[in-house]
């Protein structure tokens, strides 16, 4: 196989294209410390007390299990063993919910003092909560209590396959029918950007050994579904779907928008982990052609999955462009260099929504520079 998890070798598109190698690092570096200890009106890390911090969604001004688990996941790849320990303390103390019919989920919300806003979980948190917590104990080794980093990966992922079962009260985070992860448990429907089959190949290898055949067929799974839900000439995936890949037309839900521009990152890191599926090449293509023939110049507005342009602003312009960026780890199209510079040509976003864009954009600079790796 010629994925990175066989070989071990990480594509540095960004020296591929002809960029200086200490401007990458200088360019990943600077992020990290923007994003973690620049000025307040550009950081979104917070640390509390002696021994804990929150990742603030500066648009909402609360702390979320996406925002918290991602910022684990950036810690655990920069080998920053401190900021980990501190998110996840913070996490496994303030939305671990210990009791109700949620218990051993966490809390989606909360506010930056630790107050849960919401006591359901997304499982788009469970699942990097996990991976993170799997590539700490590989690549730190397991502690006491909260520590013990490959016990807490492991129960985690116990609740998300088994939560429910045996008349125990809880819904379970994927869909026991088809393998499916669900938008939230206790409803029939999916968002396609929750889909990680890269994240679930590793939770095979890893996981209760009970469960391992469970996280094979859901990577199979996902892949297969997201065949269904990208759109066939645009690449374009909804907000949320229905398990056949159809859109779910609720609340506008059916657009390309938000939650949808993930998809193509997660394209490109399935492509370079595990290369096991040629179709997210063809669809990487797509997409990039998309934004970069048939919106070019219209690229930050909002769009129905078959391309019809919506007159409305992103409200994640950067996103786009740093997910679009990500693609070109699978695409083999044309536009995979325009799409790696644009991105290289953008600065991280500013103002009072700059943490989702940013997010995806820290993400997207460690991929394309060969530094999102597994942690074996």
């Amino acid at each position: 196989m010629k994925g990175a998890f066989y070989t071990g070798e990480y594509r540095n598109l960004f020296k591929e294209f002809g960029y200086d190698e200490d401007a990458i690092e200088k360019k990943v570096e600077e992020a990290y410390q923007t994003i973690f200890y620049g000025p307040d009106e550009e950081r979104f890390y917070h640390e509390v007390g002696n021994d804990m911090a929150y990742f603030e969604d500066t648009g909402n001004h609360d702390a979320r299990t996406e925002g918290m688990s991602y910022a684990m996941m950036m810690c655990v790849q920069r080998d920053w063993k401190k900021e980990f320990d501190r998110l996840w303390n913070f996490s496994k103390t303030y939305m671990w919910m210990e009791s109700g019919y949620n218990s051993g989920y966490f809390a989606w919300s909360v506010q930056p003092d630790g107050t849960k806003n919401a006591l359901g979980p997304a499982p788009d948190g469970e699942e990097y909560f996990a991976m993170a917590l799997f590539f700490a104990s590989h690549r730190w080794g397991d502690g006491e209590g909260i520590y013990n980093y490959s016990k807490e990966a492991k129960a985690i992922l116990h609740e998300c396959v088994h939560k429910g079962e045996n008349g125990t009260p809880g819904d379970p985070m994927w869909e026991p029918s088809n393998k499916l992860i669900k938008f939230i448990p206790n409803c029939d429907f999916t968002d396609p950007s929750y889909h990680l089959p890269h994240f679930y190949e590793l939770f095979a290898e890893w996981a209760d050994p009970e469960d391992r055949e469970f996280w094979k067929e859901a990577a199979a799974a996902s892949r297969e579904y997201l065949h269904k839900a990208c759109h066939p000439v645009t690449g374009l995936a909804p907000e949320y779907s229905h398990y056949d890949g159809s859109p779910y037309r609720k609340d506008n839900r059916e657009r390309y928008y938000s939650d949808a521009y993930r998809v193509p990152a997660n394209l490109g890191l399935d492509y370079e982990w595990f290369g096991k599926d040629e179709w997210q090449s063809e669809c990487a293509d797509k997409i990039q052609t998309f934004f970069c023939e048939t919106v070019k110049g219209k690229s930050d507005l909002i769009y129905e999955i078959d391309g019809s342009i919506i007159e409305e602003k992103a409200l994640h312009p950067v996103a786009i462009i740093a997910t679009n960026a990500q693609a070109s780890l699978a695409s083999k199209g044309k536009y995979q260099k325009e799409c790696v510079e644009l991105f290289w040509n953008t600065p991280l976003r500013k103002g009072d929504r700059r943490y989702y864009d940013n997010c995806l954009y820290l993400f997207a600079l460690l991929a394309l520079s060969g530094n999102y790796r597994i942690w074996k």
